[in-house]
């Protein structure tokens, strides 16, 4: 028997990649926010009051995303997911080059920052169309009794782009000093997107159209506003959709950006140790994705997500007390848990997520959710986790990722409620 990765590997490299360049570029401006852009772009009188405004930079992306899944939704539901994921990915990767070239508050004032916040709304705007349709891109191609497992591909650019972004910081921090990493070292990164960038064109304009999606636009014409059927006739759907993607942010930002700065801050970790530590963590992931989409295929996505949701409340219980405790091994091993279960609540949502739409407004209804769902869990998360600890120390971090799982497992319930049968198809 012919396995089916073979056979559409293109397509699966397209999806993966721009899910890569993705996690890279979300996850580099993370880092330089935890790490530099408090001092360099937002002088305040505390480090704390530096880097929260850091961290609402870094949040400004998420409010731009569902403005660029709306608008990538449009384009991917009339046009076709191939040329909207083209367009999605060169507006992300040129809003992260632009970022290397910025000047710093010193240099230009209350400019900078403007500018910096700018580059961060583009950078949303083109992710906000980038993992629907890469998600759609495997999914539609898959054969039956793959989805799942062809879902899963895509995200499996999480932890790659995680590594990708972690180790070039890593490995510009031990080649430079302090001083050299805060003047110009932290730019590299944001330079080396535009590699990343030119792959992913590459691969992409060598793929077709998906199946699934010619056969909807040979039986019925594009429907001519997808954000306006959306609302109309799926607007409940999309807001389960919403909640059930809370937790898979929560985790993954909480315990990359917010615990990088606050145990290389508050907690006094070495910068290169704690990097370390986060890279060791970031194989649990990846497994992760794959056992759940394994199971998904053999079972049902709703149940894989509904197991890593109740995990996820567990583990808010937890995270804050560990990541405090004052023990590099006892942190790596919390990390190592939370990616781990983040993996059965994010591997999953590649096939179940399109499982609730119909084809024709598939691209917007997808991207809408997640995007949205990103807002609560991810742009939410390192600022809530903040004021948690200003208001309590770091024991009651976690406590964002209860709500979070609560949030999402509420979400899985309502769709299940709402398409039944939709929900249960792998």
């Amino acid at each position: 028997m012919v396995n089916p990765f073979h056979q559409h590997r293109r397509v699966l490299v397209a999806s993966l990649v721009g899910t890569t360049i993705e996690f890279y570029d979300f996850y580099i401006y993370a880092t330089a926010a935890a790490l530099v852009f408090g001092p360099l772009f937002f002088p305040a009188e505390s480090p704390s009051a530096q880097l929260m405004l850091s961290f609402l930079s870094f949040g400004l992306a998420f409010l731009a995303r569902p403005f660029g899944a709306i608008l990538f939704g449009h384009f991917g539901d009339r046009i076709g997911r191939k040329s909207t994921l083209v367009a999605s990915l060169l507006l992300m990767g040129i809003s992260t080059l632009l970022i290397a070239f910025l000047p710093t508050y010193a240099m230009a004032g209350w400019i900078a920052p403007l500018l910096l916040c700018t580059l961060r709304f583009g950078q949303g705007l083109g992710l906000g169309g980038e993992w629907g349709g890469a998600a759609l891109l495997a999914v539609e191609y898959a054969p039956p009794g793959w989805r799942a497992r062809f879902g899963m591909v895509p995200q499996l650019g999480a932890p790659i782009g995680f590594i990708a972004a972690n180790g070039l910081f890593l490995l510009i921090g031990t080649i430079l000093s302090d001083a050299d990493f805060v003047a110009w070292g932290w730019r590299i990164p944001f330079l080396a997107s535009a590699i990343l960038v030119g792959l992913g064109l590459w691969v992409r304009l060598k793929i077709n159209e998906t199946p699934e999606f010619t056969r909807a636009l040979a039986q019925d014409p594009p429907i001519p506003v997808p954000i306006g059927e959306l609302i109309r006739k799926h607007a409940a759907i999309t807001f389960a959709g919403t909640f059930a993607v809370v937790a898979c942010f929560a985790i993954f930002y909480l315990s990359t950006a917010f615990a990088l700065a606050h145990g290389t801050t508050i907690l006094g970790y070495d910068r290169e140790q704690f990097l370390i530590t986060q890279l060791a963590a970031i194989a649990f992931l990846a497994a992760g994705i794959i056992i759940a989409g394994i199971r998904a295929d053999k079972a049902s996505a709703n149940q894989v997500l509904t197991w890593g949701c109740a995990a996820t409340i567990g583990l808010g219980l937890i995270f804050g007390p560990i990541l405090g405790s004052g023990s590099l091994w006892l942190v790596w091993g919390m990390l190592s848990l939370a990616l781990f279960i983040m993996g059965f609540v994010y591997g999953p949502l590649g096939v179940w997520l399109p499982s609730l739409f119909p084809p024709r407004i598939r691209y917007t209804g997808v991207s809408v959710a997640f995007n949205l769902g990103g807002i609560l869990g991810g742009a939410l998360a390192p600022l809530a986790a903040q004021a948690l600890n200003d208001a309590g120390g770091t024991s009651l971090v976690g406590l964002y990722l209860t709500m979070a799982g609560v949030f999402s497992l509420v979400g899985l319930n309502i769709a299940q409620r709402l398409a039944p049968d939709q929900t249960h198809k792998a």
